[in-house]
């Protein structure tokens, strides 16, 4: 199968154009080519939607349907005398759901509980002093979440760090 081949000179004639130079001569005007820009419209589009998921990418759940949302409503606006006005009805949508959403996903979460679980396995309280000496040698600023862990832990089980005040 063969490609068709494209017309490049495509001529229109129009009466209304006017007599060239008064000689009574039709003047031929050229068609814009739409394909042209019919294929720069659909590669913007693409490249939109393509920036547009690695914003995406990079945010938080809680803002992805905002971001969709947003980018909805404002095409539906753009677009109101037409049918894809409609589409302004999912972005407002959109935008409604992102207040329903969790604020802390699953993502930090996660972690953290991950490292309260491995965290816990130091239960004696020579295990404890051993991870705060190794904890010792770094920055506040590198392991604050860590000595907030163990804080947590410490007081949940009842150890408060002041000796013979026993469990409360």
């Amino acid at each position: 199968m063969r490609l068709r081949v494209r017309r490049r000179n495509l001529v229109v004639w129009r009466g209304s154009a006017g007599l060239a130079g008064g000689y009574g001569a039709t003047v031929l005007t050229r068609v814009a080519p739409t394909g042209r820009i019919r294929r720069r419209l659909r590669i913007g589009a693409l490249l939109t939607v393509i920036g547009l998921m690695r914003l995406a990418r990079g945010i938080r759940a809680r803002w992805k349907p905002l971001l969709a949302g947003g980018v909805l409503t404002a095409v539906g606006l753009m677009l109101s005398s037409s049918m894809w006005s409609l589409v302004s009805v999912f972005g407002l949508w959109l935008l409604v759901y992102a207040l329903l959403v969790p604020g802390n996903p699953d993502g930090s979460g996660r972690r953290r509980a991950d490292l309260e679980r491995e965290l816990a396995a130091y239960s004696t309280p020579a295990q404890r002093r051993d991870l705060e000496a190794i904890l010792d040698r770094y920055p506040d600023g590198a392991t604050y979440e860590l000595r907030d862990i163990l804080a947590r832990q410490a007081m949940a089980a009842g150890h408060n760090g002041v000796p013979g005040a026993g469990h409360c």
